[in-house]
């Protein structure tokens, strides 16, 4: 009966695929839009009632504008590609949140927060374009659905080897799932996260572009946010990009955002 369970699932997963507009790839979506973005904004109302929300003052102001910016930039792409649609269940806030954290994320529907902590190292307003497009871009390529979407498989997987090594002794089955945990981790999921940042490094460049900022700026930004240091760990086993890949590809896919602004008449 588990294993049962287990295809079926498995199946329904491979067959809840969609083909996202900014990659062009089928991706995994077993999690709606429609609940996604309903418990998505519920969180987002809560996070805000639990945090100060500055307004008022000139930041504040800035995220406002970089944010409008950004989503008009999304919407002149989608239409200019025949996705017009695309954003119709968005739902776009961008709010300023006191917090010394060098942050800023946003949610699946288009919910945004900035941290404080992030101006202080952002610079000036190109550099805050800069994260908040690749932080849409998030959004907009579906990488918290598709999150979501590996997390069950992977769930799955260790359902299934649960079920697979039942007549095993209790010490090589806590072993197997404890391998199956930090295997599935390292060559499953980090990857898939990684693939997921220099996804949306790609996106939010070309956002940043027809958002009206010079996308040569986010090297300046990247720069900086890796002069900050911190504690470091093996790109490998980091759910993030290593600084030093990180800056060499923006390097390389600065031309192609250029290229892509310049289809609408905005020159760099």
């Amino acid at each position: 009966m588990k294993k049962a369970i287990v295809v079926c699932a498995a199946a329904a997963m491979i067959l809840s695929c969609a083909t996202n507009p900014f990659t062009g790839k089928k991706t995994m979506a077993f999690v709606p839009d429609s609940s996604l973005f309903a418990s998505s904004f519920q969180q987002y109302s809560e996070f805000l009632k639990e945090h100060k929300v500055v307004t008022g003052t000139s930041d504040a102001q800035m995220v406002q504008r970089v944010g409008g910016k950004i989503r008009k930039a999304a919407e002149k792409w989608l239409s200019a590609h025949g996705h017009s649609n695309y954003l119709n269940d968005y739902k776009w806030e961008y709010k300023l949140v006191q917090d010394d954290a060098v942050n800023a994320w946003c949610m699946p529907g288009g919910k945004i927060v900035v941290y404080t902590g992030l101006l202080k190292v952002s610079g000036n307003e190109a550099g805050l374009a800069t994260v908040m497009g690749h932080e849409v871009a998030h959004a907009l390529a579906n990488h918290g659905q598709q999150r979501m979407s590996a997390s069950l498989l992977q769930q799955l997987g260790a359902v299934g080897l649960n079920e697979a090594t039942g007549k095993s002794s209790e010490g090589t089955r806590q072993l197997a799932m404890m391998a199956y945990g930090a295997g599935s981790n390292v060559v499953g999921m980090m990857p898939f996260s990684r693939k997921h940042e220099s996804e949306a490094d790609r996106i939010g460049l070309t956002l940043m572009a027809l958002a009206g900022y010079n996308p040569s700026e986010a090297l300046s930004f990247w720069k900086r946010m890796s002069s900050q240091g911190g504690n470091s760990v093996p790109e490998i086993l980091s759910t993030h990009p290593s600084d030093a890949t990180r800056i060499s590809n923006i390097q390389k896919l600065i031309p192609e955002a250029k290229a892509e602004a310049a289809k609408f008449g905005i020159k760099y």
